[in-house]
């Protein structure tokens, strides 16, 4: 006979202990007093889950993992008075989500401020001729070329993934654009029709 699976987390307990947490909030209100703390459990799952979530292959090789997760916390913190008990009995999938797109936005982060430091790099030393701040008195090169090659595709890609953004907000602007003009052509119809 096969065993059951142990989750790392009990998603019916975690439920539960929401459930009486929203309870005493709800109590504490009545009574014109502060909300209680969130539980000890309740946190605990939340860290739970960012950690293992972290050790994902897509998430696993970043050097800023504890930041992703630390954000991941924070944002769970935040939305948590968000979780409604009534609509999902799956506090797990809830919180996940909202990790998950918390890693998402820190990798965006950091991505943009290394595309920052990448682009300094390139306008003070490169563009601007300061070559001798990267060979050594023996002409030899500090940087290793692969390393330019790899800033440089980098920034390429960067580039061209803000270019498609950029291009999918205005498509979006346009077609609301779009969309409230004919809305406006179809009320001046009904008002002289």
């Amino acid at each position: 006979m096969k065993e059951k699976k142990v989750n790392y987390v009990d998603n019916k307990k975690f439920y539960e202990t929401i459930v009486e947490h929203r309870r005493r909030v709800e109590e504490s209100a009545q009574k014109g007093l502060e909300p209680p703390r969130l539980p000890e459990y309740i946190g605990e799952c939340i860290w739970k889950i960012a950690n293992k979530l972290s050790n994902k292959p897509c998430f696993i090789n970043y050097s800023y993992r504890d930041e992703m997760i630390s954000d991941g916390i924070e944002n769970c913190i935040m939305y948590f008075k968000d979780f409604d008990p009534n609509k999902t009995q799956n506090p797990f999938a809830y919180f996940t989500q909202i990790i998950y797109y918390a890693f998402l936005r820190r990798i965006n982060k950091e991505e943009k401020n290394r595309y920052i430091i990448y682009k300094n790099f390139q306008e003070t030393i490169i563009n601007n001729g300061y070559n001798a701040y990267l060979t050594d008195t023996e002409d030899n090169h500090i940087v290793p070329t692969h390393m330019y090659d790899n800033i440089n595709s980098f920034m390429g890609r960067f580039e061209e993934k803000e270019e498609l953004k950029k291009q999918k907000r205005k498509e979006q602007k346009l077609g609301l654009t779009k969309f409230y003009e004919e809305d406006k052509d179809e009320q001046r119809s009904a008002v002289s029709g």
